[in-house]
């Protein structure tokens, strides 16, 4: 399909937006994704597409917050283990879904996620250590769940990644968001191969 350059233009702003966004906690594709459709990319390739901007994103972050020393290694490998199961398994879930139905999906859960996003405050800097085997637990668990969310759809998977190692793993904030990073860097390429194997990344 041909893209106007005027719509690049539109498309550049809101990805550089977006990523800015994704770098701190997460959120970005609540800002991309409408930016795709709006100039009539279809619904799985605006998914695919997005992958890319965002696996280029998520990159930079993560070599930003590695040189900070502001990434667990366990929980990041862990979870992105996870995350490069569950990811294409949401990817080939949404490819599986007719156009037209997830077009409807993605109109309902845009505002929704964003809502959620924007509601949710209880971010917190407490750091703690947990048993060997629950952390290798939790750490696979949240990387699935939330991999297998970014995969089939992706707002605000890094938000809730964030609050789930924090919460649920006890990271300090700053390291929550720096290991999030490598797991949705994981999760983005793994659905980034399952859409571009399909053809659905312009």
């Amino acid at each position: 399909m041909e893209i106007e350059f005027s719509q690049m233009l539109v498309l550049f702003a809101c990805v550089f937006l977006g990523g800015l966004v994704d770098s701190i906690a997460g959120g970005g594709g609540l800002i991309t994704l409408p930016a795709y459709y709006a100039v009539g990319i279809p619904a799985h390739m605006a998914l695919g597409t997005n992958k890319f901007a965002n696996a280029i994103g998520t990159l930079t972050a993560s070599v930003r917050f590695f040189k900070e020393k502001q990434i667990n290694i366990k929980v990041a490998l862990i979870a992105a283990a996870g995350a490069l199961v569950g990811s294409p398994l949401g990817a080939k879930l949404a490819m599986a879904i007719d156009e037209k139905y997830l077009n409807y999906i993605l109109l309902v859960a845009v505002p929704l996620i964003a809502i959620m996003v924007l509601r949710k405050k209880d971010f917190g800097e407490r750091e703690q250590e947990m048993p060997l085997l629950r952390s290798v637990l939790l750490s696979a668990a949240v990387g699935f769940g939330t991999g297998m969310y970014d995969g089939f759809f992706g707002p605000g998977a890094g938000t809730f990644m964030t609050l789930l190692l924090n919460s649920v793993l006890g990271l300090g904030i700053i390291r929550a968001c720096g290991t999030t990073k490598v797991v949705n860097l994981a999760s983005n390429v793994a659905a980034l191969i399952t859409y571009g194997m399909s053809g659905n990344v312009l």
